[in-house]
């Protein structure tokens, strides 16, 4: 999910006296909140090497299956790396700086001085994987098409501040919003773009194994569902000479092989059927990176660094359930996870303990309410009792779960709960019980203790393991009782906060507002970070949202790590210089190259 902060800096101004009656600001980057990094005629990006070498290919691995050639569904699953690989945006979003985008598919915008609307001018260059020009109308489709009730719920969501689509003309097309929003003119430049010549004729949702025509630099090769999928290079790839693609996308061919155990997959890696890993288990990456070819220096292990926001990872609680809509249950119930326990005997420990939806990040509420943020409740009228400091007396259990147990229980007995035959019974004789939906057999190691705990309390937590699709279903229709999920976050949050946490997103299924929350000061406080004028005031709303989301323990918080684990085939040559902000396949996938 793209992510951005809040204020346009860097911009030239003229008179467009055809189009607007105001003065309007053009420009080939974007930056809010600071001043982009690279000039507009820059060479590369400076995390890759211009010089890299082209060809050879590239083995990788992808977990469960694949339904379909189309990712902007909601109820069907599509193959790894096709986002990536084959789509592409009017603006290339850039992994060294917080918040910048630079014009690909699109040679320039002009903002209107009012902000509410703005024109993007197409390169007469850029073309589909057809050989077919890319035009506004292509734009003006392709926003439709993932606006539609057609396309996932998640674009509706994102663009909503979107009043109209005008094409001007062959080359230029008009974006008008409902109001005001400093970052909106920045997530138009991140809307993939493709011809309407894919569905040939048929309804978006029924173009399901029809290969994308998009304008990527790969176009898929060959695939048979659930087992893999080929990218090839495009030959005759558009955009192989701009800036925004120099020493970028090398690989002449990529290849996913889909695995349905991850077990099964690491020891096909080791065993060389692939040549990298992002290792997210930390049992694994402890234990069982060894072997042959470990042994012989044909593998590298490495713990690469990033500046990413951690955002949030937890336990979801559904509030939707009768059970989880009490605050006081879901503190009780969070009151159980001992993670001191956990990360010294089943996480190795690596990890930290997230304190924070935006963990690792300057916009963490770690102190007492600023005097900033008591003005900022005070002006959107949020009570006063929510301005407190973050409750982290759940977070220690350095010494001894005991205590916290005798708290939960407190506040069962509170509510009239009662144990009997050590089962916890409701105030109206109902046992206290409750699923949580998993999809990867390696986490139960880690409900385990969990589980273990919340029986001491009379409570019995169920949990299995089910197939993907069935997952993601039940994810998408809210069937659950409590999910694990992260929520990262940019170093810059703005409208994809409304998917997450906004009360317009609580219903919506498909949406990534997984815990049901719908709270009016929560949206005031999303709407205010949305369309700050600046990032100091969106960094004090972020933190207020901070605290109201965490003392109202909508999730378990979990933990987070500020590196990315990965392993990897000693046969490719890599960049001098990493990005700040980055998840490692993207990166990957750009920026290395064959030896």
């Amino acid at each position: 999910m793209n992510i951005f902060a809040k204020r346009l800096i860097r911009l030239n101004i003229f008179i467009f006296t055809l189009i607007f009656s105001v003065v309007s600001y053009s420009d080939y980057s974007i930056g809010i909140g600071y001043s982009p990094k690279y000039p507009d005629k820059f060479n590369n990006f400076d995390y890759v090497d211009p010089q890299a070498k082209k060809g050879g290919e590239i083995r990788l691995s992808a977990f469960g299956t694949f339904e379909s050639l189309n990712p902007f569904l909601l109820k069907s699953l599509a193959p790894m790396g096709l986002t990536n690989l084959v789509f592409e945006t009017l603006m290339e979003r850039s992994l060294d700086e917080p918040s910048s985008s630079y014009g690909h598919i699109a040679r320039k915008y002009i903002l209107a001085n009012d902000g509410l609307s703005v024109i993007y001018y197409i390169k007469d260059h850029a073309k589909f994987s057809n050989g077919d020009d890319i035009t506004s109308e292509d734009v003006r489709f392709s926003f439709e098409t993932l606006t539609s009730q057609d396309a996932h719920p998640q674009y509706r969501i994102y663009w909503a501040d979107i009043k109209s689509v005008v094409v001007l003309d062959k080359k230029s097309i008009k974006f008008t919003f409902h109001k005001v929003n400093p970052e909106l003119h920045m997530i138009i430049g991140d809307i993939p773009i493709f011809s309407k010549k894919w569905f040939g004729g048929k309804k978006f949702s029924n173009a399901i194994l029809n290969n994308p025509i998009a304008s990527g630099p790969y176009i898929i090769d060959k695939y048979e569902t659930g087992k893999y999928i080929n990218y090839r290079k495009n030959p005759n790839y558009w955009g192989k000479n701009e800036p925004t693609r120099s020493g970028m996308f090398n690989f002449e061919l990529i290849i996913f092989k889909y695995y349905k155990d991850m077990t099964v997959a690491l020891e096909a890696f080791k065993a060389g059927e692939y040549d990298f890993i992002h290792e997210s288990h930390s049992k694994r990456w402890a234990r069982d990176y060894t072997g042959p070819n470990f042994q012989k220096n044909l593998i590298i292990k490495e713990e690469l660094q990033h500046l990413n926001n951690a955002g949030i990872q937890g336990f979801i609680f559904n509030t939707r359930k009768e059970l989880f809509s009490n605050k006081k249950i879901r503190e009780a119930i969070t009151l159980a996870f001992d993670f001191t326990w956990s990360n010294k005997n089943l996480f190795y420990g690596q990890y930290k303990r997230c304190e924070s939806y935006f963990s690792n990040s300057e916009l963490s509420a770690n102190e007492i309410p600023s005097k900033s943020e008591i003005l900022l409740a005070k002006e959107l009228q949020i009570p006063d009792y929510l301005i407190k400091n973050k409750d982290y007396t759940f977070l220690n259990t350095k010494h001894d779960i005991r205590k916290n147990l005798y708290k939960a229980k407190k506040i069962f007995d509170d509510l009239g709960w009662f144990v009997k035959d050590d089962i916890l019974y409701t105030s109206d004789n109902q046992k206290v019980e409750f699923n949580f939906l998993l999809a990867q057999k390696g986490f139960e190691r880690i409900l385990a203790p969990f589980a273990h705990n919340l029986k001491k309390l009379g409570i019995k937590l169920k949990y299995r393991t089910i197939d993907l699709s069935l997952y993601q279903r039940k994810v998408d229709s809210f069937d659950y009782d409590m999910m694990v999920m992260g929520y990262p976050q940019s170093q810059s949050p703005g409208n994809e906060l409304i998917a997450m946490f906004h009360s317009s997103s609580s219903d919506k299924k498909g949406s990534y507002n997984l815990a049901g929350i719908s709270d009016p000061n929560v949206d005031k406080l999303i709407e205010k970070i949305i369309y700050s004028n600046d990032r100091n005031e969106m960094m004090v709303a972020s933190k207020l949202l901070d605290r109201i989301l965490w003392n109202e323990y909508y999730l378990l918080p979990n933990w987070y790590i500020d590196k990315h684990r990965i392993a990897y085939f000693d046969k490719f040559s890599t960049p001098e210089n990493l990005p700040k902000y980055y998840e490692p396949l993207d990166y990957i996938l750009k920026t290395w190259a064959s030896k």
